[in-house]
């Protein structure tokens, strides 16, 4: 565990070695958020939407369910037609 001093205007030096284990680089960004009585920091990660890609791999499938809906939007559509 790492001692750190908060400065007047409430900022602190995360240590080297804490940056480097939740890969929070230079002019990178981070999130923190209030959990009871401590804080946690998380590194943003540099370019977000490629970190979430398959982040839903398990579930039902959201593109499965939309051409599914498409599908029977057409059919009702080609039924009233004829």
């Amino acid at each position: 565990m790492k001692t750190v001093i908060t400065s007047a205007k409430g900022q602190v030096v995360i240590p080297k070695e804490i940056r480097d284990k939740i890969g929070l680089k230079s002019g990178g960004k981070a999130v923190i958020e209030a959990v009871g009585d401590h804080a946690e920091v998380r590194a943003l990660p540099e370019d977000p939407v490629e970190s979430f890609c398959g982040a839903f791999k398990e579930g039902p499938s959201l593109t499965g369910a939309l051409l599914k809906a498409r599908r029977e939007d057409a059919d009702r559509e080609t039924a009233k037609g004829t």
